[in-house]
């Protein structure tokens, strides 16, 4: 199928006209006069067989066709324009795009990245942050730090770390009853809580939950919070206990921001991973951050005992 196909030069000066409203501004952003802009919209006009614009003495409107049109149109180039810096991007060899989530990057890898950056001056270094899996081939991203069991479809993986979880809390909640000197006193306390609950399988291994639902068997459920860092800073707060991730706590119990009132911890399910698309790991700029990783979790580890 062969698609009929207006010049590309005339849907981009029409775009940028409908965008400013204006012949002139368009004119100026294109670099080029507004004679040109107005020929070109002209020719796209003769093409289509219908008029896009009213012109008036001192400025120009969008026809109803115009403005259906102009929609559809900025759509298509911002899809080509997101596509071109997708395939030009992944060929950047000083450009290392990383993803990961926001509790990750502002409790571990952010505090810890200027060190990489010092070491790889030469390399432009972009942070990608979201709780939801990124697409790593669409968003042009190099790797990925992830929180998991390392399985994802299509991808190779590497294990980073693994953690475990436990209690913690701001000092200020060791002065409310119940005093938190045994497990049991969880009970009379809030706890903070991810939308992936993971007290309810943390109690039930410790023997002190039989089903799912903590309200039920009288726990007190706090608020439900999107990312483990927003979670942490209720915790810092005072507004509850949390089930802290070793991996994201640390930092906060050596500065005693945080303390762990209770000598017990379970090992996570999940660990960190470092992602990559295949093939890619043996690219300099992916190969030089993943050596840099591996030093750094070993000497978090050493520090941590972890």
């Amino acid at each position: 199928m062969v698609r009929t196909l207006p010049p590309l030069g005339t849907l981009h000066c029409f775009e940028m006209a409908a965008r400013h409203a204006s012949f002139a501004r368009a004119a100026n952003a294109l670099n080029l006069t507004p004679a040109a802009v107005s020929q070109q919209i002209r020719q796209l006009e003769s093409r289509l067989g219908t008029a896009l614009f009213l012109r008036h003495a001192r400025s120009v409107e969008l026809t109803p066709a115009g403005q259906e049109y102009a929609t559809t149109v900025g759509l298509a180039l911002d899809q080509i324009a997101a596509a071109t810096e997708r395939i030009v991007g992944h060929h950047v060899p000083h450009r290392l795009t990383i993803a990961t989530t926001p509790a990750f990057a502002a409790k571990w890898l952010v505090p810890r990245l200027i060190d990489f950056q010092g070491r790889h001056s030469e390399l432009e270094v972009r942070l990608v942050t979201s709780n939801s899996l990124a697409d790593m081939a669409r968003q042009d991203i190099d790797v990925a730090i992830r929180y998991g069991q390392g399985k994802w479809s299509g991808l190779e993986a590497s294990e980073l770390m693994q953690t475990d979880l436990f209690p913690v809390c701001s000092p200020t909640l060791l002065d409310e009853p119940p005093s938190l000197t045994r497990l049991s006193a969880l009970r009379g306390h809030v706890l903070l809580r991810l939308m992936h609950d993971e007290w309810p399988a943390w109690l039930r291994h410790m023997g002190l939950l039989e089903g799912d639902d903590l309200e039920t068997e009288g726990w007190r459920p706090g608020p439900r919070y999107p990312d483990a860092g927003l979670m942490i800073q209720a915790a810092l707060a005072g507004q509850g206990v949390a089930l802290g991730q070793r991996v994201l706590v640390a930092d906060d119990l050596a500065t005693k921001h945080l303390v762990k009132p209770l000598d017990v911890s379970l090992p996570s399910t999940y660990g960190y991973w470092l992602v990559m698309q295949p093939g890619s790991a043996s690219l300099p700029k992916i190969r030089a951050f993943r050596d840099w990783l591996d030093e750094a979790v070993q000497t978090w580890q050493n520090t941590n005992g972890a």
